[in-house]
């Protein structure tokens, strides 16, 4: 109503412009509607009677023909395409094309279960040959580990022979009740002062006079 007023009000189409411009753009393309039952025909077409086109009888005989023979051709056509659709229906299931397919899968399945046992075998050499190599990879580990092992045992027993011999000979010089008697006489004879400092270079600084 407000582009209407617009237009009516102005002789100008600039001065309509702006009223265009404020509606809103359509949601969809505008295409051309159909008249509802109430609407009153056209002016142009309100007295004129619509009559069927003339048919001249000579022609409509020959076009009847024409299109029964059209639907007879149709229908054997139509029988003959039914016809070898179900015989190739029922060779497929019963005849020789079904013989032939049996005989192909049952080639594709030897062919198939063939080839399942040839990398069947292959995997398991493969995996033969990795459980023979982990076994000599474990009997390496193992005997390395021995080998440690009686090494550090040596050396224990020799670490252990070694502080034998040094505990044996520092037995030589214990105090026992055969020589006491003598180490009494010898630490009397050759007094020691343990009393005494040292400075940062390890040297006696200061030591106290023995009694």
């Amino acid at each position: 109503m407000a582009a209407s007023r617009c237009l009516v009000s102005g002789n100008s189409v600039l001065r309509a412009a702006p009223c265009f411009l404020r509606l809103r753009p359509p949601l969809l393309a505008q295409s051309r509607g159909r008249k509802s039952r109430s609407d009153p025909p056209a002016k142009s077409k309100a007295g004129r009677i619509k009559l069927p086109p003339p048919v001249d009888p000579e022609e409509l005989v020959v076009v009847q023909g024409r299109y029964l023979q059209y639907k007879g051709m149709m229908a054997a056509l139509r029988a003959d395409f039914k016809e070898e659709v179900l015989r190739k229906q029922y060779e497929e299931k019963v005849g020789s094309l079904a013989a032939e397919r049996m005989k192909h899968e049952t080639e594709e399945h030897q062919m198939l279960m063939a080839w399942n046992d040839a990398e069947n075998a292959r995997l398991r050499k493969k995996r033969e040959e990795r459980y023979a190599q982990e076994q000599e990879q474990e009997k390496q580990r193992q005997l390395q580990a021995t080998i440690s092992r009686e090494a550090f045992l040596e050396k224990c027993r020799m670490e252990r022979e070694e502080e034998i011999l040094q505990l044996q000979e520092e037995a030589k010089h214990f105090v026992t009740l055969e020589n006491l008697d003598q180490r009494i006489e010898e630490a009397l004879d050759n007094p020691k002062n343990l009393n005494f400092a040292v400075d940062k270079e390890g040297r006696v600084a200061k030591r106290t006079a023995l009694q």
